[in-house]
């Protein structure tokens, strides 16, 4: 590759970063596939701005062709607009993996630091990244990587409150990735890659007792909730 063609990718014009910002908020609001129409007040929780500050976005995405906007009712991405979420996608989660693995940094202390970092880094650094982590399909908490063609594949996980008693499971992906929830996990000894069985169902707590090796464990229903794992055994 030329230094004249490596330039040309170092300097890629991106969208605007409310405008990345909103498209990614779209996209993971609408179940992770990108399609299906988005309510303007679940945005404005995501993004913690005012509804109206919303519909006045959404409009602009709009007349951008980047997502379609139906008054009272909400957004979905057009193709341009699912493509463009999946390219900032692509670059938080390569970024997160690269601090983890490269850096050193625990899988709490990530977030924020992608957060700002997608916005700024270009798609011809965000591949070689890529390629110096191997081609990595998923992320320091289970979310899949979307490719450079922006394919993504969806891991096939259930909720570990869905296990039965008795069922074997190991942790592929977890959904609530704020720090504190994150940070309880390590102190529980749950990680991805975890292997475990489910010793008890506490149905009246939505809690359960967990095998994990030698470990006995009890862990909330929030907990269960948010695990994503694969499961065997039943």
């Amino acid at each position: 590759m030329g230094s004249q063609e490596k330039q040309g990718k170092r300097n890629t014009i991106m969208p605007s970063l409310t405008v990345e910002n909103y498209l990614k908020a779209i996209y993971q609001l609408s179940e992770g596939d990108g399609a299906g129409c988005v309510a303007t007040g679940q945005i404005a929780d995501v993004l913690d701005v005012l509804p109206g500050t919303v519909t006045s976005m959404l409009k602009t995405l709009a007349e951008g062709q980047l997502a379609s906007y139906t008054p009272y009712e909400g957004a979905e991405l057009t193709n341009t607009g699912r493509a463009l979420a999946l390219r900032v996608i692509r670059r938080h989660r390569l970024i997160e993996l690269f601090l983890v693995q490269t850096l050193d940094l625990a899988w709490d202390e990530v977030h924020d630091e992608a957060e700002h970092m997608e916005h700024a880094v270009s798609d011809w650094l965000v591949d070689r990244m890529e390629k110096h982590l191997g081609h990595p399909k998923f992320d320091p908490h289970g979310d899949p990587i979307p490719s450079a063609d922006g394919s993504i594949s969806l891991a096939k996980a259930i909720p570990l409150a869905d296990c039965l008693e008795g069922q074997d499971f190991q942790v592929v992906r977890v959904l609530d990735q704020s720090p504190e929830f994150l940070r309880e996990l390590s102190k529980a000894g749950i990680s991805l890659g975890v292997a475990g069985d489910v010793a008890q169902r506490h149905d009246d707590d939505g809690g359960r007792t967990l095998n994990l090796g030698t470990t006995k464990r009890r862990i909330d229903a929030h907990m269960a909730k948010n695990l994503g794992v694969h499961a065997t055994g039943m």
